[in-house]
């Protein structure tokens, strides 16, 4: 066994299950790489973790100095507690309105939150121009991560998650398929992973309210009108991590759809997934329900499923947006 000697060191080497009631329905394998046991609880530990190292080598990041970054929340949660894990500080600026649990733990990994209103994009104080100012108006303090254009993004899942799934499944792996917040996860497993097996096919999973499925079927980001109640999933500008992206499909699935899958795994397998873990699963199956039988087919349960309880598990909540908690599976077959 070996002995670590800090907590960030535990990050990556995640292992591989897989879902043994969608892999009967639809005759294919459906396997989930767990990332939600990575010590932060999430995929953005590897991103967190790569983007500090890098910073720290390239003299970009110095002794005193605090990380900051705009986040949906588990990349605030991994930059935490890798900065803290380090000696470092983090600050997490996050739009109002995600789930609380993510707020607790930023803080609770001693990283600093600062909410602010959640606005468009287009305006000065949406969640990463505010992030990008506190780092500009303030170098010599700050070092802004910078997750959506900075490449160590794309360099953690390119270095280290491509080839854990390539020595875990050699060549035989037919499908990965995942969803896109960043860029980076997609972009550098893809990446990695169709150098060595150049029959993989690559599947984006969209969420309502995200322009990747429009600017893969025509080129233009632009939005179905839509809302999804996943955090921190899908872009509505060409990113650097996602531009390095090798997507053969892409796919826009509902909500309804991710919770009926999510439940039906939940109910049969005992596997519980947040949002953005849901809206992977069930463009894995959606992929398995056209796919050969026997496929192989992979993709990531991103993180913990308790972090979207007051979102995805509750009923109350799923009543507001006129979720049908009853509705069976076989609706999608």
């Amino acid at each position: 066994m070996t002995i670590h000697q800090a907590q960030h060191e535990l990050i990556g080497n995640t292992p591989v299950v897989k879902v043994p009631s969608l892999s009967k329905l639809t005759g294919s394998n459906i396997y989930i790489k767990c990332e939600s046991m990575n010590p932060g609880g999430s995929i953005k530990d590897r991103a967190a973790k790569q983007i500090i190292e890098d910073a720290v080598a390239e003299g970009k990041l110095k002794p005193g100095m605090t990380v900051v970054e705009g986040t949906a929340g588990n990349t605030g949660i991994g930059l935490s507690l890798v900065a803290k894990s380090m000696g470092m500080n983090a600050i997490a600026v996050m739009p109002k309105g995600q789930a609380i649990e993510k707020e607790r733990m930023i803080e609770l990994y001693g990283g600093q939150l600062k909410l602010v209103d959640a606005v468009p994009f287009s305006n000065e104080n949406h969640f990463y121009h505010t992030a990008r100012r506190m780092a500009e108006e303030n170098p010599e303090k700050y070092f802004w991560a910078n997750q959506f254009e900075n490449l160590s993004n794309f360099r953690a899942h390119y270095l280290h998650t491509g080839p854990e799934i390539y020595e875990e499944f050699g060549e035989n792996l037919d499908y990965f398929v995942s969803v896109a917040g960043t860029g980076g996860t997609i972009g550098g497993n893809s990446a990695y992973l169709k150098e060595k097996i150049p029959n993989l096919k690559v599947h984006l999973i969209d969420p309502d309210g995200s322009g990747l499925f429009s600017y893969m079927k025509n080129g233009e980001f632009k939005s179905n009108g839509k809302g999804s109640f996943t955090e921190g999933i899908g872009i509505m500008r060409l990113v650097a991590n996602f531009a390095k992206a090798e997507v053969d499909e892409a796919f826009n699935l509902d909500d309804q759809y991710l919770y009926t899958v999510a439940k039906y795994v939940r109910d049969n397998d005992g596997i519980v997934l947040g949002t953005s873990s849901a809206l992977n699963v069930t463009g894995a199956f959606h992929t398995a329900l056209s796919a050969t039988k026997d496929s192989n087919i992979l993709t990531f349960m991103c993180d913990l499923g308790e972090r979207s309880y007051s979102k995805m598990h509750n009923q109350e909540f799923l009543k507001s947006r006129e979720i049908d908690t009853e509705r069976e599976i076989s609706f999608y077959m």
